[in-house]
């Protein structure tokens, strides 16, 4: 585990900017965000979701995704990006693995940096979990992956207070951001804003928390700094921490589109 982690002291902003970079060191890395929109594209137009809007912000909506005949209840998919990047369009093909096996799928935008602060992120997120509540009775199960698995591990915290927390029966952060401080000295910084009092209130791993299900998701080939922010998110919850062998950072999210596969069972289970 790396000893420092506030990225205060010893390291210089290239070095953890380094120590996040992802891209740089995935074969094929640049390439993954066309791959990942035009295969969206494809799913949706085989499976067109129901927009609804959350919020009156121009990226509060969320897709919904219905399986054929009564849904068993709704996962909600966060998209990552370092809550700099993407939308809800780009991962649509992600919800094939639950809506298989008779789940309805949720994938929400949320406003980005600059335009947002973390901590309003998190209560856009809070936010579209209960329009989904709303819009499918049942069980609700909760998975996002990197800035998106830091938002949903936030829905765990003790201090948030969603009417609709007792419906969740589990929840799966993928390769979670999960102590921000670190990121307080690196160059995205500069569209995060991130000072130590939202750094410190926006870290799940340094939150109380209530007591829901979850197991934390990496895959075993990630970045030294990923991998550590998984283990510090399931020490702070003392839940499970599972290392998907030979998965990177990119391509760890991928089984969500397979019914079959251990990442879906363990979201479903």
């Amino acid at each position: 585990m790396t000893e420092n982690r506030t990225g205060a002291h010893g390291q210089s902003r290239a070095e953890i900017d380094e120590a996040y970079a992802n891209a740089s060191h995935i074969p094929g890395g640049m390439e993954y965000p066309a791959r990942w929109a035009a295969a969206a594209a494809a799913f949706r137009e085989n499976h067109p979701p129901q927009e609804i809007a959350y919020g009156d912000g121009a990226r509060q909506r969320l897709d919904l995704f219905r399986p054929e005949g009564e849904a068993q209840g709704a996962v909600v998919f966060v998209h990552g990006g370092f809550w700099r990047a993407f939308d809800k369009s780009a991962w649509s093909h992600l919800a094939a693995g639950a809506l298989a096996r008779g789940w309805a799928v949720a994938m929400p935008s949320y406003t980005l940096a600059p335009e947002a602060r973390i901590g309003a992120m998190t209560r856009e997120i809070e936010a579209a979990i209960g329009a989904v509540a709303d819009a499918v009775p049942g069980p609700l199960r909760l998975t996002g992956h990197s800035a998106g698995g830091h938002l949903v591990a936030r829905m765990a915290c003790a201090d948030l207070t969603p009417g609709w927390r007792g419906r969740v029966t589990r929840i799966v952060p993928i390769s979670p951001l999960s102590d921000l401080r670190p990121l307080m000295g690196a160059t995205m910084n500069e569209d995060l804003r991130l000072d130590e009092e939202e750094a410190v209130a926006e870290s799940p791993a340094l939150l109380d928390q209530v007591d829901l299900p979850m197991t934390v998701w990496v895959g075993a080939a990630e970045r030294p700094a990923f991998i550590d922010q998984a283990r510090w998110l399931a020490e702070r919850r003392d839940c499970d921490l599972v290392e998907a062998p030979d998965r990177h950072h990119f391509d760890v999210i991928e089984e969500l589109a397979d019914p079959a596969a251990p990442l879906v069972d363990r979201l479903l289970r």
